[in-house]
């Protein structure tokens, strides 16, 4: 079985997994520096770094490198500790390296006007596979979105019927207007994408976080919601705003550990703590 036929093949279907490669050797070992083990999200293996324990303990790594997305290194003293000592390995010492196989980074961008416009070329050049989706033709077509991987011209609910976003796939809501943005949200929220993030003023994020829930959506739903979407980097034009979402969607990529500067309502208020009726937004700003 070819690994690298199988990375692909992996990718292609939007799935995780990890591959350990012994990259240095020291002694005699069951195997050889080179070798690689590829191992997948639901635990099948292709490939071998030797079998027995190292092995063991390899794959089980490996869960935790997919899981957070980082790779690590591994040193075994086949030598030293008799839990190696199964007939299988000749003594020695090796490293091994895991690092993750993630799937493409899929970037949903519903609504094609200017941000949207500058938000795809910005993404593209960050590594994110794009689809734009608009239900104005003039604006969602391939001249406009030459290198898109998809560009979709048809009404929102149609499209949001038939697509299912992964747990690596991220959304973001720039339509031209309210209704639009709170009817993809509605649906968003109920998907698996890894993020989710609509344009707007607080405002109008509070507004419709506010309708939604009166539908009865629940408000923990909305916990990952980044609206205002992007860093506050104080971006004004579309050119500027399309920075800003792209930088914070490499930091959710990418898993960033550092506190960032979120515009977002959601990143700085408990969603189920809604703001009474009878406070404007930027009222209940001002007071917390």
């Amino acid at each position: 079985m070819d690994i690298y036929e199988e990375i692909v093949k992996l990718r292609q279907e939007g799935r995780r997994g990890a591959v350990a490669t012994i990259v240095n050797v020291r002694g005699s070992i069951p195997s050889f520096e080179t070798a690689k083990m590829l191992i997948r999200d639901d635990g099948s293996i292709a490939g071998t770094i030797g079998g027995g324990c190292v092995e063991a303990e390899v794959w089980q790594a490996a869960r935790e490198v997919m899981e957070n997305e980082k790779p690590r290194s591994l040193s075994f003293n086949l030598n030293e500790d008799p839990k190696y000592d199964t007939g299988l390995v000749c003594g020695g010492t090796l490293d091994i390296f895991i690092e993750p196989i993630l799937p493409p980074a899929l970037l949903y961008i519903f609504g094609a006007g200017h941000v949207s416009f500058n938000l795809y070329k910005v993404a593209r050049n960050a590594g994110f596979d794009v689809v734009v989706v608009d239900d104005r033709q003039a604006y969602a077509n391939r001249e406009r979105f030459p290198e898109a991987k998809e560009v979709i011209a048809e009404d929102f609910d149609k499209v949001m019927a038939k697509l299912t976003p992964s747990e690596s796939a991220y959304i973001v809501i720039v339509t031209r207007g309210h209704r639009d943005d709170m009817r993809v949200l509605r649906w968003a929220v109920q998907t698996q994408a890894r993020y989710v993030g609509m344009i707007g003023s607080k405002r109008k994020t509070i507004t419709i976080f506010r309708e939604l829930v009166k539908e009865g959506l629940a408000p923990e739903l909305f916990e990952r919601v980044h609206a205002p979407v992007g860093l506050d980097i104080g971006a004004i034009t579309p050119e500027e705003i399309a920075v800003a979402i792209t930088a914070e969607l490499i930091a959710v990529r990418r898993k960033s550990e550092r506190d960032l500067p979120h515009m977002s309502w959601f990143k700085s208020h408990q969603p189920a703590a809604a703001v009474p009726d009878d406070e404007s937004a930027e009222d209940h700003k001002q007071k917390s």
